[in-house]
């Protein structure tokens, strides 16, 4: 019997297995953040080292304020102490950093595809959930805990659980206006945010080979909002041209032998997965989450449901709670819910392609709500400036901000009061998510940017010819 994408790669991997399943992985790649700084001094308390520093990388993004350029910018407390003993731990054990004050730094996801630190085959671990980014490149990625982060710290291996496979096949060509994150939200939709659960999902389709490399990290992005852990998509060309001559892929002899490998990396004919569902791109619509979790989306022309008329009691009595958290009627169409503000970043879409999709839409209008554009990355900051997006942001009101993980995660200064409305590119839409109170919707960039100029939702596919 053939193997899975995922199989093989899980199996190059394993060291040993235990009685109870479980099997030890060896890790290629450790990605780390500021949020895990005291991991470095609980190591040092047990006597321990870590074992592979040229094989941990690190940059702070989640206490960042999207305000800051250097350390002494960030308001003294824990938020600056993260920043502050991650760089003293790189210093102390030797291992890549990449602070604030260098055009590398920015969110651990975006940084890691960029500077070909995650490459195909490989095994990568971050302590952030929404590692399962990096297997849009074919890295199988995914995200741990702080015990675990200890475990990887100390001896570079993992104990893990072998998940079963889903492959969800998107067929068929995406309209106009139609990106990766509306893709997402309508796999999210179908299976449920809890159909993944126990699966590693691979992506395949047409509609997933001609999207572009960036497309492909907003879908494995979410991956973990569908309830898997990881998600995959086979190497190919587009792949490998995306990871050449990036500073941490292998060069010379090693690049052709790395390459003859990526090319062994996909699903056999016969491979045999535990789930395979199938969505038509071509009925994906521009997307908007209603809801307290991203499997409430609708397409932009939906009504939002009526929950009289679900069912199932459980599901009818989320739905109520939500549109009374959401402050939402049903029948409501989405073009009459305002907002208040608009937040195009995080590391869902936050790379320059996204940087470019909302300019797109921003180009000669001017925001009707407050609107905050990060950048995921210093080098992605310094494209978008040397293409003049910058300035079309600040002329149509925007605020064009350092990077950072900014209001996704609503603990670094950027943040929603109770009761206001956003628009986001971010990968969460629960309750409080983006501070008390606060009510989220979950959109691609050029339809963010289309509420900012509007005001309220609107479908980008009038604005994009």
């Amino acid at each position: 019997m053939g193997k899975t994408l995922f199989e093989k790669i899980w199996d190059k991997h394993v060291i040993t297995q235990r009685d109870d399943g479980d099997v030890l992985l060896y890790i290629d790649r450790h990605l780390t953040h500021d949020l895990h700084f005291r991991s470095f001094g609980k190591l040092k308390e047990k006597g321990l080292k870590i074992r592979c520093p040229e094989q941990l990388y690190g940059t702070p993004d989640h206490s960042v304020p999207t305000t800051a350029k250097v350390l002494s910018d960030i308001p003294e407390g824990e938020m600056r102490e993260t920043v502050e003993v991650l760089a003293q731990a790189a210093d102390e054990h030797g291992f890549h950093h990449f602070p604030m004050t260098d055009e590398r730094h920015g969110i651990v996801h975006v940084v890691g595809p960029e500077q070909g630190i995650t490459l195909p085959g490989l095994t990568l671990v971050c302590g952030d959930s929404h590692t399962s980014t990096h297997g849009a490149l074919g890295c199988l990625a995914f995200g741990i805990g702080s015990t675990e982060v200890q475990h990887v710290l100390a001896t570079q291996t993992l104990w893990q659980r072998k998940p079963k496979s889903m492959r969800i096949n998107v067929t068929g060509t995406l309209g106009t206006g139609v990106s990766g994150k509306d893709v997402i939200l309508a796999v999210i939709r179908k299976i449920s945010a809890a159909g993944g659960t126990g699966y590693a999902i691979e992506y395949a389709g047409s509609a997933i080979d001609n999207m572009s490399m960036e497309g492909r990290m907003t879908i494995c992005n979410m991956t973990i909002e569908a309830g898997a852990r990881s998600g995959l998509v086979a190497p190919d060309d587009k792949t490998i041209d995306y990871c050449k001559g990036r500073p941490f892929a292998p060069e010379g002899v090693k690049w052709d032998q790395a390459v003859a490998y990526w090319k062994t990396l996909c699903s056999d004919a016969d491979a045999v997965f535990d789930k395979e569902v199938t969505l038509d791109a071509e009925s994906i619509a521009p997307m908007v989450t209603w809801g307290n979790s991203p499997q409430y989306a609708l397409g932009v022309h939906e009504l939002v449901p009526d929950p009289e008329l679900e069912p199932d009691p459980i599901t009818r009595a989320e739905m109520v709670a939500a549109l009374d958290y959401m402050d939402l009627k049903p029948g409501m169409r989405l073009s009459d819910i305002s907002v208040d503000t608009v937040f195009i970043g995080a590391c869902t879409n936050s790379r320059i392609e996204d940087m470019r999709a909302a300019a797109a839409v921003a180009k000669g209008r001017h925001a009707k709500a407050r609107t905050l554009v990060v950048p995921g990355s210093g080098l992605v900051k310094k494209q978008a400036e040397a293409e003049g997006l910058d300035k079309i942001f600040i002329e149509a009101g925007m605020e064009w901000r350092e990077p950072g993980c900014s209001m996704c995660i609503a603990m670094n200064g950027d943040m929603l009061a109770p009761g206001e409305r956003a628009a986001s590119t971010s990968n969460r839409n629960f309750r409080g998510r983006q501070g008390p109170g606060s009510r989220t919707h979950l959109v691609s960039p050029a339809m963010a940017a289309a509420a900012a100029v509007c005001g309220h939702f609107a479908d980008v596919r009038d604005f994009v010819v």
